[in-house]
């Protein structure tokens, strides 16, 4: 996108949540009734805290990008039910979501809150448009060649001024402090809702 023709902002509803343009979805891997998805159940007791994976609203409808085994890619949740099923093929992962998390989108930039919503979704479509690959070097937080999900979403913030790698919730330090876990990124953001029937945390 350029300036002259800008991301344009849009709402939608997933289980229930209301989200708009630049909302981060946190998702918890796994699926009731299938061996994939208990395949990827166990995926997500290797990643740190309650969230497995983070994906960024554009709209419209239920679009939405994200970093994954395919690399970067667009994707489109029919309808207003977070349906992992429905788009499995295309994403390669099953899960459920968790919440939608907002960052704090004033007082960071000298720009709008619209603005910084739309700088980032333009971040993750460019990154989706060029067919970014994944990044399996999860401590290269800060290489754009290559994205994780959660790096994603924290390469396309830091871009605004936006801090999400804060080891909040996370063990930190000098070489896990380099990792952006999709649970810091969770936990960093003030506003956070979930649905009524998002899973417990692990114990």
């Amino acid at each position: 996108m350029t300036a002259s023709n800008p991301v344009a902002l849009h709402t939608h509803t997933f289980d229930g949540l209301e989200v708009q343009t630049g909302d981060v979805l946190c998702t918890v891997n796994g699926a009731p009734g299938s061996m994939a998805g208990a395949f990827w159940r166990g995926v997500g007791a290797l990643v740190p805290g309650q969230i497995d994976h983070c994906a960024l609203y554009v709209g419209p409808g239920g679009r939405c990008v994200e970093a994954g085994v395919h690399g970067v890619i667009v994707f489109e949740m029919p309808g207003t039910a977070w349906d992992a099923g429905a788009l499995h093929e295309t994403r390669g992962v099953l899960d459920r979501l968790y919440g939608v998390a907002v960052p704090a989108l004033r007082g960071h930039a000298a720009v709008s809150e619209e603005a910084v919503r739309r700088g980032v979704a333009d971040f993750c479509l460019d990154a989706a448009e060029r067919h970014v690959q994944y990044n399996v070097n999860f401590f290269a937080a800060d290489d754009d060649a290559r994205f994780y999900c959660s790096q994603l979403i924290y390469r396309a913030y830091r871009e605004h001024g936006i801090d999400l790698n804060t080891d909040d919730g996370v063990l930190g330090g000098p070489l896990l402090g380099r990792i952006v876990f999709p649970e810091e990124i969770w936990n960093t953001c003030p506003h956070r809702v979930s649905p009524a029937f998002a899973s417990p945390p692990r114990s």
